[in-house]
């Protein structure tokens, strides 16, 4: 198997790894540790009134009948807004660069921007069960033919989960449809869930487990990941910031989208208000 040589790739998850190791000393030198656990809380829940951009690092190998390899980070701001009293609209964008190899077929190399992808939640002040719905869209970003659709899409999202101390659980998913672009294109007609559970800590720390499902309708494939997970919240400066790990673990999928494994890390800079 050849291995790519993604540097920046390799030097973001080893600053992951020696952050996650160090959280310890860094959650003593935070004076409100149960602070520190409400922020936890809130990066668990997809819409906290809290603006944080997340860089998610993926970098997965074996793909496809080339074993290709392919490192992905997702530029995923998070932004907030106070509509009333009761209600929040809480916008999520996902911008991905990729750089992969062997992928679309043998000695062949891509790298740029894919599609992103922007979800706009309107959250209702709830207790017990937090409820998020809205529109996904789909927007044709992509600098690479084989990199993205070439289509806009549009659909619904939804966000269902229950929050206590220490305790989060739900999940969000999305469906989207095709409506415009390349008539020469494949229209796009794709399910997504992530379906999680974190437990967080004094400290700043959690513990997790995650699941990711991608149903494509049109292409008639089905990807199915579990990620156990470990996060740290800390401070470098006067910036608070979440660090985490996690591998990738491909349960289902067909030959020629399923890596044969994965692995991410997440930095994620925080505002709190």
């Amino acid at each position: 198997m050849k291995l790519p040589r993604y540097s920046i790739s390799i030097q973001s998850f080893f600053i992951a790894f020696v952050f996650l190791l160090n959280f310890t000393a860094f959650a003593q030198e935070e004076k409100a540790g149960a602070s520190a656990q409400e922020l936890a809380d809130k990066m668990a829940n997809p819409v906290a009134s809290l603006i944080s951009v997340p860089l998610q690092n993926n970098l997965t190998y074996g793909i496809g009948p080339y074993n290709g390899s392919k490192y992905q980070i997702n530029i995923q701001p998070v932004v907030p807004f106070k509509l009333s009293e009761n209600l929040n609209l809480i916008t999520r964008y996902i911008l991905p660069v990729v750089d992969q190899q062997d992928v679309t077929g043998e000695n062949t190399h891509e790298f740029g921007l894919s599609d992103a992808t922007v979800t706009a939640f309107f959250a209702p002040k709830t207790k017990g069960i937090i409820l998020g719905v809205g529109p996904a869209f789909l927007v044709p970003t992509a600098t690479e033919k084989f990199l993205g659709t070439e289509k806009f899409g549009i659909g619904p999202s939804v966000l269902v989960m229950h929050q206590g101390k220490g305790l989060s659980i739900g999940f969000l998913a999305n469906q989207i449809w095709s409506v415009a672009g390349n008539a020469d294109r494949a229209d796009f007609n794709q399910f997504y869930t992530q379906i999680f559970l974190t437990h967080s800590y004094k400290s700043g720390a959690s513990l997790g487990i995650t699941s990711e499902i991608t149903q494509n309708w049109q292409g008639n494939t089905t990807l199915i990941t579990v990620s156990p997970n470990v996060g740290a919240i800390t401070k470098l400066g006067g910036q608070t910031m979440q660090f985490a790990v996690m591998p990738l673990i491909p349960i289902v999928g067909h030959s020629a989208i399923r890596p044969d494994w994965g692995l991410r890390a997440v930095v994620a800079f925080i505002f709190p208000q």
